[in-house]
């Protein structure tokens, strides 16, 4: 396979488009639930923080099992049959809430709405990947993942906005229409096939941690994991934070802040990270991450909630797309879809987990001391990437060809 060097080889074809508004409809279901989950398992059902935060974060761990098989399956499966099998099965599992009455089958709803979730979100990564020049990866991550960014603005936003307006019912409906216009965009979509090898059919129904896991992306996945276990903090709980001093409608216009934020700062990003290497971007976005969520833990007011979300959005915002780029580049293209996955994965766990230990910390410490302990994480997660990926080529991806 030869190296593309054409620095502007087009990133913006028909099926990358598609593919992007895909991703879009996911992050846009995922986010408008993940930051209003919480709140509602407390108000619908009593449900304690811990409680609260298992509602909110078994999403999460479902699409983190759902990933693992997904890495393995989803050329035996076919790449635009797993995107329409996961979505299909994505609009009719976001019908349920409707229908919920119980706080254990709302847990158990939100484990299998993830299952979906990871099955298509992996198949257009990886997929959208392939879509990209190679010479432009790492800006075309950045472009690709800015559709997640809008839906990390938009999603909490509508959510607060249709809570306080319809309820959640018309929360639930919302979450149904999104995820309708995600499936019908995926009928249109063409994706590249690869067609598994002799070996990979051969051993299809064998199952080991190697078929599952692409090793050589785990050293910039786990950054990924300590990362996004500091975010979800912010996702999962900064909702209740803000309405506990009684100014719930600051909590959108903080995501609102963050999605703008980064929407600009992954313009440039990708750009950065191809000409001067992964370090260029890591160390200042881990450290920035970490003043950031010292910023949040500050009482909110219009002032805070502005500067922290500018700070989340360049740093945390920069941590996936620039980690994606890291662990494909760093994986031969029979196991690009296992490094995807196993990025995603991570980072899955990262926010899955997140809240259900930090729900059974917040009695101890507060929202405040939560957020200082998370920044505390990103000043050890900023030591740990120097032990580990910064020190590979200095910080430079492998590109393989």
């Amino acid at each position: 396979m030869q190296k593309n060097t054409s620095a502007r080889a087009p990133i913006w074809s028909r099926d990358f488009v598609l593919a992007t508004g895909i991703n879009f409809a996911l992050a846009a279901v995922f986010y408008l639930l993940m930051t209003t989950m919480a709140l509602y398992a407390i108000e619908r059902f009593s449900a304690d923080d811990g409680l609260a935060g298992l509602a909110s974060g078994s999403f999460v761990l479902g699409a983190v099992v759902s990933r693992l098989l997904t890495s393995k399956y989803l050329d035996l499966v076919g790449r635009k049959r797993t995107v329409v099998i996961g979505l299909a099965c994505f609009v009719v599992l976001a019908l349920l809430y409707l229908v919920v009455t119980d706080l254990t089958i709302l847990i158990a709803l939100r484990l299998v709405h993830g299952l979906a979730f990871g099955a298509a979100s992996t198949a257009i990564a990886a997929s959208a990947m392939t879509l990209i020049p190679v010479s432009r990866r790492a800006a075309g991550a950045g472009f690709f993942s800015i559709s997640a960014t809008l839906a990390a603005g938009i999603g909490p936003l509508i959510g607060t906005l249709l809570i306080d307006s319809v309820g959640y019912d018309g929360l639930f409906w919302t979450g149904t229409i999104a995820s309708i216009i995600g499936l019908a965009a995926a009928l249109l979509i063409r994706l590249p096939e690869r067609t598994p090898s002799e070996e990979e059919v051969r051993n299809k129904w064998r199952i080991r941690p190697a078929d599952l896991i692409e090793a050589r992306a785990m050293p910039i996945a786990f950054v990924v994991f300590l990362g996004c276990i500091g975010w979800s903090g912010v996702l999962t709980f900064y909702l209740n934070y803000v309405d506990a001093t009684g100014s719930t409608e600051m909590a959108g216009a903080f995501f609102t802040v963050y999605a703008i934020a980064v929407f600009g700062v992954r313009l440039f990003a990708g750009s950065l990270q191809d000409r001067f290497g992964d370090n260029a971007v890591f160390y200042p976005a881990l450290a920035i991450f970490a003043v950031g969520l010292v910023v949040i833990a500050q009482p909110p007011s219009p002032t805070i909630i502005v500067i922290g979300a500018v700070l989340g959005a360049l740093g945390f915002g920069t941590l996936i797309p620039s980690g994606q780029t890291v662990a494909v580049s760093s994986a031969p293209p029979a196991r690009v879809g296992a490094a995807t996955s196993t990025l995603f994965l991570m980072a899955d766990a990262g926010i899955g987990v997140g809240p259900v230990v930090l729900g059974v910390l917040l009695p101890l410490t507060g929202y405040d001391g939560m957020y200082l302990l998370l920044a505390g994480l990103m000043v050890l997660t900023l030591g740990i990437y120097a032990l580990t990926h910064g020190r590979l080529r200095a910080g430079a991806a492998t590109r393989l060809v």
